[in-house]
């Protein structure tokens, strides 16, 4: 490359491009991932899925926690095992349960006495409840200790039936329903970016250097991470894991597909491919780079969140990120240069090659939006936001347990046996602490309390007392959930009490609150976040307004097609409170990159041959690929409905739903149109918003234009 060519492009363009610097990148990403491979795979060892760990530390439950070191371990949960016979529990069966929960107390994780065999009131059901000590291993461990009460519990007279349920219960299922969470979706996700980057490309070998590069990328960003959470510098679960695989293939595999497109665009205008690449980096690069910008700012937005578990995700989904845009700026193009034309077979891009973007499916729509643009903008707007009207069917209020999962686990079973003939709440008492001289005062308000079934004598240590109130509903519901606000409010009034409530019951009250409280302070600031990057990268106002409003928009649309969709063909019965926050998070960061592909490529072509035209060029250009890219992060995003967990599965379709609607229809249609309605204005208040109204003095009617016209020839 010459001297001149390379001041053209810059050094950034020219250093992963070049003959020599070429094998200084690849050198450089082979020690890196040498390095990274082991740490990578000991992140699923550093993974925190113990509820209380995502909430603010200022919530009751987690106090609740801090200070019941006192009383008994903070590792410490109760298995719930319920016995039924329908035609009575007979003397034999009661035997036989007490004999069984003798050999419960000699499991090394029960450091407490059983409680137990408690009898119900009509007679037809046992209740055993085994003190769990998870240990430092903490809730991964619990599946084993489930599998052991298990075998003893299934020596059980004919006829009588055993489930565990409780706190230990339901971790041990959560626990197999994430078991190996990682390699699923890693292999999902590769699947489906492999089959569309085959019919992308048509190319038996192409594929594999975007996937290549987006498995390094997974590789690094996990080892980072699990460096950052072994220190205790982040908060990750089995959520942000499984999210990172999905969003670092997904919006990797979307950079080089524009990488890849403007490369080839290149290869036929340059004869040296080196040189073809750099200026592909060159032209596509700051787009690649506001793009992924744009996601690591949104996603660090979530750093305000008072939910640990919903900071934890910024920082995660931001460091996968910043390493996948890292990977496709350089590594990619170097392994295409040092692979060379060949790598395109069968259809390589040969120097002065014909692009037919002019006459490419995008192209055509185009022309027919540009018949009638405002009607076509008005339009869509209106059936966007008529789908939009589909969220009032969203109940993202919490899941109970028993509609958290695919199938009805064994733990939903046992709770509605136990609900069947013991207090719902049974098993998962409230843990109300209070200052010792008050605790009669706290224990008299709670026996007040509706909603409240049963009040423990309190248990003193030191100056602090532990009052157990069990519930007469189950502890997931929202009646449970009232009556903690209630329980609050009650022991709140007794004087000098200092009393706090926790348990399974007030942790999700608190993590209900919290994600209330995320849900108003961030999405604003997400939107001004955006709002401001694309402010800066198209040195206008009028656009960026525009855009972010289209992306809401199709927000909107996703999330009410998507509540409709849950609601009556899913038959879920509502949604994860966290989900309008995440899905909006990751349709407005990763959906704006769509309308940033587009509208740099049309503000590049406005240039030379005005908004109007550029507006159908920028299509023709960029259609192919961002289709190829929504269908990418859609599919990827789908992935997560592999796992038999409904929380992700209904993150997994709003995104894949959002995305598709941002890619087909918002930027292909929506934002092509108020493109060729608006025109200049759009850069306003730049330069270019005034030097455009001469531009399009010479326009002509884009279905009036030959195709090969030299009018419309892409900018340089």
């Amino acid at each position: 490359m010459t001297q001149t060519r390379m001041d053209d492009v810059g050094r950034f363009a020219w250093f992963p491009s070049s003959k020599v610097t070429k094998w200084f990148v690849l050198g450089f990403w082979l020690v890196v991932l040498a390095a990274a491979v082991g740490p990578a795979g000991k992140l699923t060892g550093v993974l925190n899925n113990e509820a209380v760990a995502w909430l603010p530390q200022d919530a009751q439950s987690t106090q609740v926690v801090r200070q019941i070191e006192a009383f008994q371990s903070k590792n410490e949960f109760p298995a719930v095992i319920v016995y039924e016979r329908a035609a009575g529990i007979t003397p034999q069966d009661q035997q036989a349960v007490a004999a069984q929960v003798a050999k419960f107390n000699a499991l090394a994780p029960v450091k407490s006495e059983t409680v137990g065999p408690i009898p119900a009131k009509d007679g037809k059901a046992l209740q055993v409840v085994i003190p769990v000590d998870a240990g430092d291993g903490g809730w991964d461990t619990l599946g084993a200790t489930v599998d052991d009460l298990r075998q003893i519990g299934n020596e059980h007279p004919d006829g009588l039936s055993m489930h565990i349920t409780g706190p230990v219960g339901y971790a041990a299922d959560s626990s197999e329903a994430f078991s190996g969470i990682d390699g699923k979706l890693l292999y999902s996700a590769m699947g489906v970016v492999i089959v569309i980057l085959l019919l992308t490309y048509r190319s038996p070998v192409l594929w594999l250097i975007p996937v290549v590069s987006a498995g390094t990328a997974l590789f690094v960003a996990q080892a980072v991470i699990y460096f950052l959470a072994k220190g205790d510098t982040l908060t990750v679960n089995a959520q942000s894991s499984g999210i990172l695989t999905v969003i670092v293939f997904g919006a990797g595999t979307d950079y080089a597909l524009l990488l890849v497109a403007r490369y080839r665009e290149e290869l036929r205008r340059h004869e040296n491919r080196h040189e073809a690449m750099a200026f592909a980096l060159h032209r596509a690069g700051p787009a690649i780079l506001a793009s992924g910008a744009t996601v690591i700012a949104g996603m660090l937005c979530l750093l305000v969140a008072t939910m640990n578990s919903t900071k934890g995700l910024g920082p995660v989904a931001a460091i996968g990120i910043a390493v996948g845009l890292l990977v496709m700026l350089t590594l990619l193009p170097a392994l295409l240069v040092v692979c060379g034309r060949w790598i395109f077979w069968p259809v390589r891009p040969t120097y002065g090659s014909v692009d037919h973007t002019r006459d490419g499916v995008w192209a055509r729509v185009g022309r027919r939006i540009a018949r009638a643009p405002r009607r076509t903008w008005v339009v869509t707007s209106l059936l966007l936001a008529v789908a939009s009207l589909g969220i009032l069917q969203l109940n993202a209020v919490g899941l109970q347990n028993k509609d958290a999962y695919y199938g009805t686990p064994e733990s939903v079973v046992g709770e509605q046996v136990l609900a069947r003939h013991f207090p719902a709440g049974s098993g998962s008492p409230v843990m109300v602490l209070a200052n010792a001289r008050q605790a009669d005062a706290v224990k008299s308000r709670l026996e007040s309390v509706p909603g409240v079934s049963t009040v423990a004598q309190p248990v003193t240590k030191g100056a602090r007392s532990l009052i157990q109130a069990t519930l007469t509903d189950a502890p997931d519901s929202d009646a449970a959930t009232a009556t903690v606000d209630r329980i609050r409010a009650a022991v709140a009034g007794v004087p000098a009490a200092d009393a706090i409530a926790g348990g399974d019951t007030a942790t999700r009250a608190d993590t209900l609150r919290a994600s209330a409280d995320d849900n108003v302070r961030i999405i604003p600031l997400i939107l001004g976040v955006v709002l401001l990057i694309l402010v800066l990268l198209l040195r206008a106002v009028t656009a960026p307004l525009i855009l972010v409003g289209t992306v809401v928009l199709s927000y909107g649309a996703a999330m009410g097609l998507s509540a409709l969709l849950f609601r009556q063909v899913l038959g879920f019965a509502g949604a994860d409170s966290s989900l309008p926050l995440f899905v909006f998070v990751f349709l407005v960061a990763l959906g704006i990159d769509y309308n940033i592909f587009l509208m740099t490529r049309v503000h590049e072509e406005a240039k030379e041959i005005g908004t109007r035209r550029g507006a159908l060029l920028g299509l023709g250009a960029t259609g192919g690929v961002i289709t190829s890219a929504g269908l990418v992060l859609a599919g990827t995003f789908a992935v997560l409905g592999t796992l038999p967990v409904v929380t992700f599965a209904e993150i997994g379709i709003a995104v894949a739903l959002g995305v598709l609607l941002d890619t087909l229809v918002v930027r292909s249609v929506l934002v092509t149109a108020l493109n060729l309605d608006v025109r200049g204005r759009m850069w306003w208040p730049s330069r270019l918003a005034r030097t455009d109204r001469d531009l399009d003095t010479v326009d002509t009617a884009p279905e009036e234009e030959p195709e090969g016209t030299p009018a419309l020839e892409p900018a340089h």
